[in-house]
């Protein structure tokens, strides 16, 4: 097995050689928010934007996101996911909507990218169907929050 680097011996970008890395169990749990107005918050909770379900859809998209990961970010390689949970919650006390994403596979390389493509897509899929309404709608806080599972173990924020 290489070393676990993106570097080759030329030192150009290359994909890892996790060949000889045993399978194991992997999660992932990524989340952010998106923070907006009060009406446009209540139009996304009562299901009354022009675009629809902008939750249902977000979800969807989330999904999406994550099983084509490897598509969108170089270098990333591509995983079968056994397990991906999308969940937004409105968040009337922070004008928020957030977005919690846990991924799993079982495999040689952990899910920590898919997961946060999922919140930063689902989170992306809101704004794009609330901007209508409101185009000073902010994402932050995406990040990772809890990983397990693999050469490195368990890690919490």
């Amino acid at each position: 097995m290489s070393d676990l680097t993106h570097l080759n011996p030329q030192g150009e970008a290359h994909m890892v050689d996790v060949g000889g890395k045993p399978a194991t169990q992997r999660v992932a749990i990524a989340e952010g928010r998106i923070h907006m107005a009060a009406a446009t918050l209540e139009a996304l909770r009562q299901g009354d934007l022009k675009k629809g379900d902008a939750l249902g859809t977000a979800r969807i998209a989330g999904i999406m996101a994550a099983k084509r990961t490897a598509e969108l970010i170089p270098l990333c390689h591509p995983l079968p996911l056994t397990h991906l949970e999308v969940t937004l919650t409105p968040e009337p006390e922070n004008l928020a909507v957030h977005c919690e994403v846990q991924a799993e596979t079982r495999g040689q390389t952990g899910v920590e990218i898919e997961a946060l493509t999922a919140v930063q897509t689902a989170l992306l899929t809101v704004y794009d169907m609330c901007k209508a309404l409101d185009r000073g709608m902010q994402i932050d806080g995406v990040a990772l929050t809890h990983k397990r599972g693999g050469r490195t173990g368990d890690w919490s924020r």
